[in-house]
C-alpha cells in the first residue's frame, strides 16, 4: 500500500507539471517549469516597453500642465485651469501606474508566488476612482459657470488649448502602444483620452467665446466631458475589481471549460474546477480530475491541460489527478481479542 500511495504521490506531483506545460519535477527546490506560457514562464519580458511608455508621459504631461496652468492664470480662464487641473490628475495617475508598474516587474519570491502583478491591478483600481472623482468636480464646476459666467481672452485660451491637445494626443498615442498589454497602462490612457476631449471642449469653448460671446459654452461642454470621463472611471473600475474579487474572465465560459474537459479521453469525474485571473493578460485555472481506471494520472493531466490551451488559451493550468474510487467497500473492526475482522460490503 505504501509504494502503491508513493507510486500515485509521485504521478500527481508530475501531473501538476505537466499539465502546466512543464516537465516532472525532479527535486523539491526545482522552480515548476511551465514552457511555452502565455506569459513567458512567468517573465515580464513586456514590462520594460509599458515602464519606458509610462516615463516618456509623465514628462510630458508634467512639463505642459505647468505651461497650461500659468496660461490660465495670465488669460483668466478657468477653463484651462481646469485642464491644467485634469493634467494634474493624470500626471499623478501616470505616477501611480509607474510605481505600481516597477512593483509589478519584480521577481516572484518564496512569500510572492505570484509576484507583484497584481500592483498594476491596485493602481488602476485607483485610477479608476479617481476618473470618476474628477467627473464630478468637473460636474460642480461646470454648474459653477453657468450661473455665473466668466470673463474669458479667448485668443490665448485658445492658443494655449491648442498645445495641450497636441499634447495629449502626442501621450495618447505613446500610451495606445502598450495598452492592449497592461490594465495598468490603459487606466492612464483613459485618464490622457479623457484629458484630450477636454481640450477640444476649451477650444470649441473659446471659439464660442471669440465669435459668439457666448461664455456658457464652456461648461455646457464640461458636462459632457464628465459623462465621459465617468463613463470611463466605470469602465476601469469593473475591470480591476473582477480581477481582485478573482471572478472568471468574462471571455471564458466555465460550462465550456467543464465540458471539454469531461470530454478528454480517460478523464471520469472532475471537482474543484476554479478559473481566475492573476493580472491582465493572465488567467489561471485548477481542477480536480478522476481518472478511469487504468489510465495514467500524467497522460490525462497532459491530455487536458493541451486541450485548454488549444481552445481557450490557458497555458497556466494546474490538473490534479485522483484514482477512482474502489468499486466495493470494506470495513475493518477488530474483535475482542484483537484479531481483525473483515465483511466485504
Amino acid at each position: 500500500m505504501t509504494g502503491a500511495a508513493d507510486r500515485q504521490r509521485t504521478a500527481t506531483s508530475d501531473a501538476e507539471a505537466v499539465a502546466s506545460g512543464g516537465s516532472p519535477q525532479k527535486g523539491p527546490d526545482k522552480e515548476h517549469g511551465h514552457g511555452g506560457h502565455g506569459q513567458g514562464g512567468h517573465g515580464h519580458g513586456h514590462e520594460k516597453t509599458p515602464t519606458r511608455v509610462l516615463s516618456i508621459a509623465l514628462v510630458l504631461t508634467s512639463t505642459f500642465m505647468v505651461v497650461e496652468a500659468v496660461g490660465g492664470v495670465m488669460t483668466g480662464s478657468l477653463a484651462l485651469l481646469a485642464d491644467a487641473g485634469h493634467m494634474l490628475a493624470d500626471a499623478g495617475a501616470l505616477a501611480l501606474a509607474l510605481v505600481a508598474q516597477r512593483v509589478a516587474s519584480r521577481p516572484r519570491t518564496q512569500h510572492t508566488t505570484f509576484g507583484l502583478r497584481r500592483a498594476e491591478v491596485l493602481a488602476a483600481f485607483v485610477n479608476g476612482i479617481a476618473l470618476a472623482v474628477t467627473a464630478l468636480f468637473v460636474v460642480k464646476e461646470a454648474v459653477e459657470r453657468w450661473m455665473t459666467p466668466r470673463e474669458i481672452h479667448a485668443p490665448g485660451m485658445l492658443a494655449i488649448a491648442a498645445v495641450g491637445l497636441g499634447i495629449n494626443l502626442l501621450v495618447a498615442s505613446i500610451l495606445m502602444r502598450a495598452q492592449k498589454d497592461s490594465l495598468n497602462v490603459r487606466a492612464a490612457f483613459a485618464h490622457v483620452a479623457m484629458d484630450a476631449l477636454g481640450s477640444v471642449a476649451a477650444i470649441i469653448a473659446g471659439l464660442c467665446v471669440l465669435f459668439f460671446d457666448f461664455n456658457r459654452a464652456d461648461p455646457a461642454l464640461s458636462v459632457l466631458i464628465a459623462g465621459l470621463v465617468a463613463y470611463s472611471g466605470w469602465r476601469v473600475i469593473r475591470e480591476t475589481t473582477a480581477i481582485l474579487l478573482e471572478a472568471t474572465p468574462s471571455h471564458l465560459d466555465v460550462m465550456a471549460i467543464e465540458r471539454v474537459i469531461r470530454e478528454c479521453q480517460g478523464v471520469r469525474d472532475l471537482h474543484d474546477l476554479h478559473v481566475w485571473r492573476i493580472s491582465d493578460r493572465f488567467d489561471a485555472l485548477t481542477v480536480h480530475v478522476t481518472v478511469e481506471r487504468g489510465a495514467h494520472g500524467v497522460e490525462v493531466s497532459r491530455a487536458v491541460s493541451e486541450r485548454l490551451r488549444d481552445e481557450f488559451g490557458l497555458t497556466h493550468a494546474t490538473v490534479q489527478p485522483e484514482a477512482a474510487p474502489p468499486d466495493a467497500v470494506v470495513s475493518v473492526r477488530s474483535s475482542r481479542d484483537g484479531a481483525p475482522i473483515r465483511h466485504a460490503g
